[in-house]
């Protein structure tokens, strides 16, 4: 009989995640804020961070009162971050290290997250890495954005598994809720911008994509 525990596939969220794009976010909320004379905080970004994009400027929007729309700002938005992508984007430590662990262990991967495909294939593709995941989910392939399960929901469906089976990388509580309430095997991952936030239910919560722990638990998932 199958292994009812055995991990069968990888989900990586990407914001935060995979890449430095958290920090990015926040600079970009700061300049968009600063041209309206408001300042950026956290307590903002914990509401913002791991909501789809649009939700997230209502947010902004709704906060401090902001006379703008989401596709005002969203606009904006796009063109600060092409301004900085090139010079500034990043894989978070132990990403390329992970990437090939898993495929060592013959899993199938995926992205989901909730930026938009535009956006995610940008990113990705600025190291090469969309052809390495079987498929992208983002915004525009949901109804519901995290903390909804949707997303995993709908990513253990494409990759013809169980959600117990799905391995999941988030780095903020919005997006570990998500993969909880999916049934995934959720494995947070905080960085800076998320050591505060609640993962209940996380599997693990890890150092990094270079904790040796991680490494140990698809191991030992993956083992006959």
């Amino acid at each position: 009989m199958p292994d009812k525990n055995a991990i069968r596939a990888v989900v990586f969220d990407m914001d935060g995640l995979m890449f430095n794009t958290e920090e990015l976010y926040q600079e970009v909320g700061a300049e968009l804020l600063a041209r309206r004379g408001h300042r950026w905080s956290r307590e903002l970004l914990d509401a913002m961070m791991g909501r789809p994009g649009p939700v997230s400027l209502q947010i902004m929007i709704d906060w401090h009162g902001l006379d703008a729309t989401v596709e005002q700002l969203a606009a904006e938005s796009r063109e600060i971050f092409q301004r900085i992508l090139p010079e500034r984007l990043a894989p978070m430590p132990g990403l390329m290290e992970l990437l090939e662990a898993i495929e060592s262990l013959g899993l199938p991967k995926a992205v989901a997250t909730s930026s938009g495909r535009d956006f995610v294939r940008q990113v990705l593709g600025q190291f090469d890495l969309e052809p390495r995941f079987c498929f992208l989910l983002t915004a525009e392939d949901v109804t519901e954005g995290k903390p909804h399960p949707e997303i995993y929901q709908k990513a253990a469906r494409r990759l013809d598994v169980e959600p117990r089976e799905m391995l999941v990388l988030e780095d903020s509580g919005h997006g570990c809720r998500a993969a909880v309430s999916a049934g995934a095997v959720a494995v947070a991952v905080p960085g800076p911008h998320s050591q505060h936030h609640d993962f209940s239910g996380a599997r693990l919560v890890a150092s990094g994509l270079d904790d040796p722990r991680l490494r140990e638990l698809l191991t030992q998932s993956c083992e006959p």
